[in-house]
């Protein structure tokens, strides 16, 4: 068993790798200008939503070297490196929120896309990648033959893309995104470098100089302090992610059962969260209307199912509302009267679209649609002007890129026999 997980097998000498290592962390010259346009890349990516140009961003930043110089520093007690270490790590990270900053400053497009939303919220979850990434990756510098894991180990850590949304915070104000993401970025970070630390003291590198043991209790002492101090607000986080996640399954399935099963379309639905406040579920519906007395009914509905706290709220038109309310209609749909509900279907029928093989048509297309809801729905411009916008929803497992979302427009155009088409993923 040794013989397997035996860490000296094809290690490289330990004078060269930490020649390596203590070339490595110096940001300057060429360092400096590949971490800039790293940190453009970044923001870009984050900015317009690309997960592969983020990914190119991880692969080019130099980032991870002072932290492993520090993990290095630590294990072998070499406080001239570790200053080193740090110093460099600090002028990185303040080069990082400065470029990020002035590239989200001056950008005109400044909404949070899902890029940015995914770094602003870490948990326990992060702390696990960060540490194993941390191994593999001073496991692999340590190496004779480097291998593939080095790449891998940029993309997984993921510094760059918390560093850049930390500056995205800070462009617009938004200090629980740029606390979040620095967290973040702290926490990749930290544990980068407890994992060389470990690394580096299995595989006994010697220590700079005379160390007594009161020195060496004095790290271990610090390291663990760190550690709590990142470890214990990440399992907060995670304990809050996952009590979300289970709100977000009780509100799917309620929605389906109590909804999409009985054949009612939903052509929008909004969850609002909130850990200690007021939660919501807003949802509106292509041919079905509901009166007050079936929305609270509802609500009751969703309070016995365990959904406490949340409000279920039913978009629909104001002039629906206004008759149901004055003419008193009851909660059976069956009993609404005969000539409302006559000229309520009319009126959808004007706004609807024959979607007959639509959806297999467009799934032929764009194959990674599950589902497609077509209308027209009435805008409001002013106190007394309207107008029609066909409108496109689609479920998918991911948002559709930019090229697949505009060959659906174009299609749906031509199939529709209209001028414009908004699409939107449900």
């Amino acid at each position: 068993m040794n013989s397997y997980f035996n860490l000296h097998t094809g290690e490289e000498q330990k004078d060269k790798v930490l020649e390596n290592v203590r070339t490595s962390i110096v940001f300057s010259g060429p360092n400096i200008w590949i971490l800039a346009c790293a940190i453009i890349i970044a923001s870009v990516g984050l900015n317009v939503n690309s997960t592969a140009v983020v990914i190119g961003a991880m692969l080019i930043s130099p980032l991870m070297a002072p932290i492993v110089g520090a993990g290095f520093a630590l294990a072998m007690f070499d406080f001239a490196l570790l200053r080193k270490s740090l110093k460099n790590l600090l002028i990185s990270t303040l080069i990082g929120l400065g470029f990020s900053f002035l590239y989200f400053l001056l950008s005109p497009y400044k909404e949070a896309q899902s890029e940015i939303l995914a770094r602003t919220a870490p948990n326990i979850y992060d702390v696990l990648i960060a540490f194993a990434g941390g191994l593999v990756g001073v496991i692999a510098i340590t190496r004779v033959e480097k291998g593939n894991p080095i790449p891998g180990v940029a993309i997984a850590t993921a510094l760059m893309p918390p560093l850049c949304t930390a500056g995205y915070g800070l462009a617009t104000g938004n200090l629980s995104f740029f606390g979040g993401a620095l967290f973040l970025y702290t926490i990749n970070c930290v544990f980068i470098c407890i994992a060389t630390y470990i690394i580096v003291k299995v595989l006994k590198y010697p220590p700079v100089g005379f160390v007594d043991a009161r020195k060496e209790r004095r790290v271990r002492n610090w390291i663990s302090v760190i550690t709590l101090l990142m470890i214990l607000p990440s399992i907060f986080f995670a304990y809050r992610f996952i009590q979300q996640q289970r709100f977000q399954e009780k509100i799917s399935r309620y929605v389906t059962e109590h909804f999409e099963k009985k054949g009612a379309t939903i052509v929008y639905q909004k969850t609002s969260y909130s850990s200690t406040g007021k939660r919501t579920l807003e949802l509106a519906f292509l041919n079905r209307r509901y009166t007050q007395k079936e929305i609270e009914a509802e609500n009751k509905k969703m309070a016995q199912l365990g959904i406490t706290n949340t409000e279920l709220v039913i978009r629909q038109d104001s002039a629906f509302l206004a008759e149901a309310s004055s003419q008193k209609l009851p909660m059976n749909e069956k009993d609404i009267t005969s000539p409302l509900i006559t000229e309520l279907s009319t009126q959808l029928k004007s706004h609807t679209f024959d979607v007959s093989n639509v959806y297999t048509e467009a799934k032929a297309i764009v194959p990674s649609i599950s589902s497609l809801a077509l209308s027209r729905p009435i805008l409001q411009a002013g106190s007394d002007s309207t107008y029609v916008v066909p409108v496109a929803l689609y479920e998918s497992p991911e948002p559709l890129q930019n090229p697949q979302q505009e060959l659906l427009r174009k299609w749906l155009k031509a199939k529709l026999k209209v001028d414009s088409v908004e699409v939107y993923r449900r």
